[in-house]
């Protein structure tokens, strides 16, 4: 099942931008439309290719969240 993911466009205090999926509690208001993915890690690559320091979401995508 495919999902509408987002990255934040503002960088949080370490300098990542997180990836979050529709629906997430945690969704910022600054926002860019990464595209739908079936899962969070191709949509945290899709993200990389705006923001270098693109992470999951640790509520709504923990898989992909490293840091």
């Amino acid at each position: 099942m495919l999902r509408e993911y987002f990255v934040n466009t503002l960088a949080q205090s370490n300098g990542d931008h997180e990836v979050h999926q529709e629906g997430c509690s945690w969704m910022p208001l600054s926002k860019h439309s990464v595209g739908s993915h079936a899962s969070c890690h191709s949509a945290v690559q899709a993200a990389k290719m705006y923001f270098s320091r693109a992470d999951g979401c640790a509520h709504c995508s923990p898989l992909c969240h490293t840091r």
